[in-house]
C-alpha cells in the first residue's frame, strides 16, 4: 500500500494530526460545558460582545489582536485585556483595564466601549485612530483613567464625559479635538488631571471649572482658546499647574487673584496675547516656574520677593519697563532670568551673578539682550556656568574689551539636551549574550541582565536643566517603582517642544546573588513594573510635574515566558460535575469520530505528500546550494543566542561562521509559519535568478528537519533603519544617505526594468535597505514580492497587478492600499519615504505623527531645514533641497505624476554630481545608467503639488528643479 517508509510516516503523522483535531474538539466541547454547567469564571457575555465590536473598528496592522478570537477573553489573557481576578457580584469576570498603548492601531473607537461597564483603565495612547470620541464611554461610572493622546481624533468632546463621577485623569493631548470644553466637566469632582494640550479646542474656558475641589494640572496649551482667563481659577484649592500657552485671549489681563494660588508651582501663560501689568506673585509661596514671555504685557516687574524654589523666570517678548529687581540675586535654584527684549533700563547689577553659588553640574543663564540697560556695577568677571547675554543694550556701545564677549552673538548650542553613554567600557566586548547586556548602574561588574526599555516623558517639568537634579529624579522615579536605585538607567535623554523632557530608561534587574550571571526579570515583576507606569501609580513630584508613558518595550526572552491564566473561582463540585458530563459526551462522539479518522489521514496524507514533492522539485534551482541542517546548526552554535542578529515577521536572523570561512546571515523560520512557508518559496524563486550588487544575494537554503531557512551574504553593517535610529554612535552623513539612496534606487530600478519578468518588490522600508562593509546599500527580503504583470493575448500591457495588500504602515502607496493596485509607482512611494527617513532620521510613524505630512509642512511654510537631521553635520543646501523635492514628489498621492525608477535614478545622479569634492571624498564611482532607461518625452508633464507650475517630466530627469513657491 505504502512505497516507502517515509510515506507510511507521514500516514502517521496525518492520523496523529486527526486525534489531535479530536482531542480540541473534545477540549472545547468540555470548555462549552464548563460555560453551560457554570456562570463562575468567565468573562460577561456581554462585554464579549463589545470586545469583538471594539475589534471590529480596529484596523490592527500589526496582529497585536490576533488572539481576540481565541478562548474568553480574561481566561484566555487577550492581548491588553486585564480583568478582576475574581468573578464580581453577578458571577462573572469582568474587564478591568484596556491597555492598547502604541500597537500601531488605527480605525474609530466603537460606541460599544460604554458596555465594559466596569473598566477603570481605557489606554488607547500612541496609536493612529480616527474619528470622534464616543458620547457611550460617559456610561463607565467606574472609569478612572481616559488615555487618548497621541492620535487622530476630530470633533468635540461629549458632554457625558462630563458625568464620570470616578475619573481621575482625562488625557486626550496630542490630537485634533475641536469645540469647547463642556460646561458638564464642572462636575468631575473626583478629576484631578486635565491633559488637553495640542489639539484644536476653542471659546471660552469654562469659570464653572473652578469648583473642582481636586484638580492638579491643567494642561491647555496649544489649542485655540479665547475670551478672558477666568478670575475664578484662583479658587481651585489644589491647582498646582497652570499651562495655558499658545492660545488667543486677545486683550485680557491676568487676573490678580492668580496670586493668590498657595499651591501653585507653575504658571504658563507665554504667547497668549495677554496685555496689562504683572501681578504680584510673592504670596504664592512655592512658585517654581514662570514663564509670561510673548505678550504685550507693561509696566514694571514687581519688586516683591519672589519664591525661593523658583528655577525658570522668563518675561522676555513684552513691553515691560523701569529697571531689574534686585531681588532676582540670591536665588539659589534659579537656572534661567530671561527678560530680552523689553524696554528695560538702568544699571545691571553684578549681584544677580556674584551671590550665586553653583557646583560643577548647575548653571545660570541671563539673557538681557535688546532692552536699554546702560552699565553694569560692580564686577564684570563672571563664575563658572554662568551665561550672560547683553547684545542690543546701550551698554555694548562702550569701549569695554572685556564686553565683547557678553555682547556678541549667542551660541545655536542647546545645552538643554543631554545624551548619556554606556559606562561599561571596562567589560570585554561582546561577552553578554543577545539579547543581554552589561548593566551600567549596577554595583556588580560587568553584570549581564536583560533590560526593560521605556520612553517616559515629563510634560510640564518645572525646571530649565536637567543635570543638577538628575540624582534627585532617579531617587523621585525608583522609590516611585519600588526598585533599587542601582537598577534604573537613563539611556537618553531630549527636550523637545513645550518644552518637554523625552527620556528613553532602562530597568535593569537586580543581581542574582546564588551565582547566576544573567538575569532577567520574572512576568510578575515585569507585569508590576508596567502597571506603575500604566497606571499612574507613582506619586507626583513638584519639581518634575506629570509624566507619560510614551512605550514599553520587551526583549523577546520575556515575551517568551508563559503567562499565567486568571483563576476562574469555580467550585470542586461544580468542576467534577462538568468533568463526568464532557467524558460521558466524549464516549458517545468517540466512535463516530475514530470512523473519520483514516479517512481523513488518508487525505491528509495525499494532500501532504502532494505538497512535499511540490515544494521539493521547486527547490531544484541552479546556482543556489541546498545545506543541511546540521550544517546551519554547527554554523550558529546550534542556533545559539548569542549568534542571533536580528528577527522579523517571518522569524529570526543569526549570523553564521561557515566550515569554509564564509560568513553568512541565516533567516530561519517561524516553526509552523504558513506566512513563512509562502515567502520562503517566493524568496528562494525570485532571488536565484535576481544578480545585482544592489540586491542582497542568496546563498543557498535548507529545508528539512521540519526546518525551512534561508542563507544570505552577511551585510557586516545591518540595516538602514539602524543607522538612522537616535541611538546609532557614529550617523551618516549627508554624502553618505546620498550614496545609499542611489544605491537602494539602483537595486530597485534593476527589479523594474531588468529583471525578467519585472518584478514589484512590495516592502521597501529602511529596515530591508541593507549596507554591507563598505556602506554599499544592498535590497533585501523579497517574501511579499510580485511579478510584473506581462502581456495580454492581444498584446496590450497591464498597468497593475491587482491583489491584496500587503507591505508596512508607513510605506504603504496610498492609492495601492484604497485600490488594491499594484504597480511600480508603489515602490516608489516606498521609496520616497525612505528618502523622508535619510533627510529627517525620522521613523515613517511616531506618536501619531507621519512623516510625509510633517516635511509636506515643513516644505510648505518655508522651513525645511527645520526638519532635517541634524546629526549628518554640515551638508550643501542646495543639494539638500533637490533631494527633498525629489523625496515628495515620490510620495505624492496619485500614482501618475510620481516619477518612475528610472527618473530617480537620474535625478539622484544629477544630486551627487553637484556635491562637492570635499563632502564624497573619493567613494566607488556611480555606475552608468543601464541602456534600458531612457528619458520620457517632453511632453509628459508631471503635476507636482508643491511647485507653483507644472514640471516636465525632461526637466526631472536633467536635474532642473523650478523654484518652489508654496502656496
Amino acid at each position: 500500500m505504502f512505497q516507502n517508509s517515509a510515506e507510511f510516516r507521514i500516514l502517521m503523522m496525518s492520523t496523529s494530526r486527526a486525534w489531535t483535531v479530536a482531542a480540541f474538539f473534545f477540549m472545547w466541547l468540555f470548555g462549552s460545558s464548563l460555560l453551560v454547567g457554570a456562570q463562575n469564571g468567565i468573562t460577561d457575555p456581554i462585554e464579549v460582545r463589545a470586545l469583538q465590536d471594539i475589534k471590529r473598528s480596529l484596523i490592527d496592522t500589526n496582529k497585536n489582536l490576533s488572539n481576540w478570537n481565541r478562548g474568553d477573553p480574561c481566561t484566555s489573557n487577550w492581548t491588553g485585556v486585564l480583568c478582576f481576578n475574581t468573578t464580581q457580584d453577578d458571577g462573572y469576570l469582568h474587564v478591568r483595564e484596556l491597555q492598547l498603548l502604541d500597537m500601531n492601531l488605527s480605525g474609530t473607537l466603537s460606541p460599544e466601549l460604554g458596555r465594559l461597564s466596569r473598566l477603570k483603565i481605557l489606554d488607547f495612547m500612541w496609536n493612529s485612530l480616527s474619528g470622534s470620541i464616543p458620547k457611550e464611554i460617559g456610561n463607565i461610572a467606574s472609569l478612572e483613567l481616559l488615555l487618548l493622546n497621541g492620535n487622530h481624533l476630530t470633533g468635540p468632546l461629549p458632554e457625558e464625559l462630563g458625568y464620570l463621577p470616578n475619573l481621575d485623569r482625562i488625557q486626550i493631548d496630542e490630537n485634533n479635538i475641536s469645540g469647547p470644553i463642556p460646561r458638564s466637566f464642572a462636575n468631575l469632582n473626583k478629576t484631578k488631571h486635565f491633559h488637553m494640550n495640542n489639539n484644536s479646542i476653542s471659546g471660552q474656558i469654562p469659570p464653572e471649572l473652578a469648583s473642582l475641589p481636586y484638580l492638579v494640572h491643567f494642561l491647555l496649551d496649544n489649542n485655540n482658546l479665547s475670551g478672558y482667563l477666568p478670575p475664578e481659577l484662583s479658587r481651585m484649592p489644589n491647582l498646582t499647574i497652570l499651562q495655558l500657552d499658545n492660545n488667543n485671549f486677545d486683550g485680557t489681563t491676568i487676573p490678580d487673584t492668580y496670586g493668590t494660588m498657595s499651591k501653585l508651582l507653575k504658571l504658563s501663560l507665554r504667547n497668549c496675547h495677554l496685555q496689562g501689568p504683572i501681578p504680584d506673585l510673592s504670596r504664592i509661596p512655592h512658585l517654581g516656574y514662570l514663564d509670561l514671555s510673548s505678550n504685550q504685557l507693561n509696566g514694571t516687574i514687581p519688586t516683591n520677593q519672589l519664591s525661593q524654589d523658583i528655577t525658570t523666570f522668563d518675561l522676555s517678548n513684552n513691553e515691560l519697563t523701569g529697571s531689574i529687581p534686585a531681588n532676582f540675586s540670591g536665588l539659589p535654584n534659579l537656572q534661567i532670568l530671561s527678560l530680552a527684549n523689553n524696554s528695560l533700563n538702568g544699571s545691571i547689577s553684578s549681584f544677580l551673578w556674584q551671590n550665586k553659588t553653583l557646583n560643577a553640574t548647575e548653571s545660570l543663564t541671563l539673557d538681557l539682550e535688546n532692552n536699554m540697560l546702560t552699565n553694569i556695577s560692580g564686577s564684570i568677571n563672571l563664575p563658572p556656568n554662568v551665561t550672560l547675554w547683553l547684545k542690543g543694550n546701550p551698554v555694548c556701545e562702550n569701549d569695554d574689551l572685556s564686553l565683547n564677549q557678553l555682547c556678541g552673538s549667542r551660541s545655536q548650542n542647546d545645552t538643554r539636551s543631554p545624551s548619556t553613554t554606556n559606562s561599561t567600557t571596562a567589560c570585554p566586548p561582546q561577552s553578554c549574550p543577545f539579547p543581554y547586556e552589561y548593566s551600567p548602574t549596577s554595583n556588580i561588574s560587568c553584570f549581564c541582565a536583560a533590560p526593560l526599555l521605556v520612553g517616559y516623558r515629563l510634560k510640564s517639568p518645572g525646571l530649565s536643566d536637567f543635570p543638577p537634579y538628575r540624582i534627585r529624579f532617579e531617587e523621585y522615579l525608583t522609590s516611585g517603582l519600588q526598585v533599587d536605585f542601582h537598577q534604573l538607567y537613563i539611556d537618553s535623554l531630549v527636550w523637545e517642544e513645550g518644552p518637554r523632557l523625552k527620556m528613553y530608561l532602562k530597568l535593569y534587574p537586580i543581581y542574582n546573588a546564588s551565582g547566576n550571571e544573567r538575569n532577567m526579570f520574572s512576568r510578575s515583576e515585569v507585569s508590576r513594573i508596567r502597571s506603575m507606569f500604566t497606571g499612574w501609580l507613582i506619586p507626583d513630584s513638584d519639581i518634575f510635574g506629570p509624566y507619560e508613558l510614551l512605550n514599553f518595550t520587551l526583549l523577546d526572552i520575556y515575551r517568551e515566558v508563559p503567562v499565567t491564566t486568571s483563576k476562574s473561582g469555580i467550585s470542586t463540585g461544580a468542576v467534577i460535575g462538568i468533568v463526568l458530563g464532557g467524558i460521558a459526551v466524549a464516549v458517545t462522539l468517540s466512535a463516530v469520530v475514530t470512523l473519520l479518522i483514516l479517512r481523513v489521514g488518508l487525505k491528509n496524507y495525499r494532500v501532504v505528500s502532494k505538497q512535499r514533492r511540490t515544494s521539493k522539485a521547486s527547490m531544484k534551482i541552479d546556482g543556489v546550494k541546498s545545506f543541511t541542517y546540521a550544517e546551519l546548526a554547527m554554523a550558529t552554535n546550534n542556533f545559539n543566542s548569542s549568534t542571533q542578529v536580528g528577527q522579523g515577521g517571518y522569524g529570526k536572523v543569526y549570523r553564521g561562521n561557515m566550515a569554509d570561512g564564509m560568513v553568512v546571515a541565516i533567516k530561519r523560520a517561524q516553526e509552523g509559519s504558513l506566512q513563512g512557508e509562502k515567502e520562503f518559496l517566493t524568496e528562494i524563486q525570485l532571488l536565484s535568478r535576481l544578480h545585482h550588487r544592489n540586491l542582497v544575494s542568496l546563498i543557498g537554503y535548507c529545508d528539512e528537519e521540519g526546518e525551512q531557512m534561508l542563507v544570505y551574504e552577511f551585510m557586516s553593517n545591518g540595516t538602514l533603519r539602524d543607522h538612522l535610529s537616535a541611538k546609532s554612535k557614529e550617523p551618516l552623513s549627508f554624502a553618505m544617505r546620498l550614496r545609499v539612496s542611489l544605491g537602494s534606487a539602483k537595486g530597485i530600478l534593476y527589479l523594474h526594468t531588468e529583471a525578467d519578468p519585472p518584478i514589484f518588490h512590495r516592502d521597501i522600508k529602511a529596515s530591508n535597505i541593507l549596507l554591507d562593509s563598505k556602506f554599499t546599500a544592498k535590497v533585501a527580503d523579497f517574501g511579499l514580492s510580485r511579478l510584473a504583470p506581462v502581456p495580454d493575448v492581444e498584446g496590450a500591457m497591464p498597468t497593475h497587478v491587482s491583489t491584496v495588500v500587503k507591505g508596512t504602515p508607513g510605506y504603504l502607496d496610498p492609492e495601492y492600499f484604497l485600490t488594491h493596485k499594484l504597480t511600480d509607482k508603489s515602490d516608489v512611494y516606498s521609496l520616497g519615504v525612505v528618502f523622508l527617513e535619510l533627510l529627517t532620521g525620522m521613523q515613517p510613524i511616531s506618536h501619531g505623527k507621519n512623516i510625509v505630512r510633517e516635511v509636506n509642512v515643513a516644505y510648505h511654510s518655508g522651513m525645511i531645514f527645520s526638519v532635517v537631521d541634524g546629526r549628518m553635520g554640515s551638508y550643501p543646501s542646495e543639494c539638500v533641497e533637490k533631494f527633498v523635492t525629489l523625496a515628495l514628489k515620490c510620495c505624492q498621492d496619485e500614482t501618475d505624476p510620481r516619477p518612475s525608477m528610472a527618473d530617480v535614478v537620474r535625478e539622484l545622479e544629477n544630486i551627487w554630481l553637484m556635491m562637492p569634492e570635499s563632502e564624497i571624498g573619493v567613494p566607488e564611482s556611480i555606475d552608468t545608467v543601464p541602456e534600458k532607461m531612457t528619458p520620457p518625452s517632453s511632453s509628459s508633464m508631471v503635476k507636482n503639488p508643491y511647485v507653483s507650475s507644472d514640471v516636465s517630466g525632461s526637466d526631472l530627469v536633467s536635474g532642473v528643479i523650478p523654484t518652489i513657491t508654496p502656496r
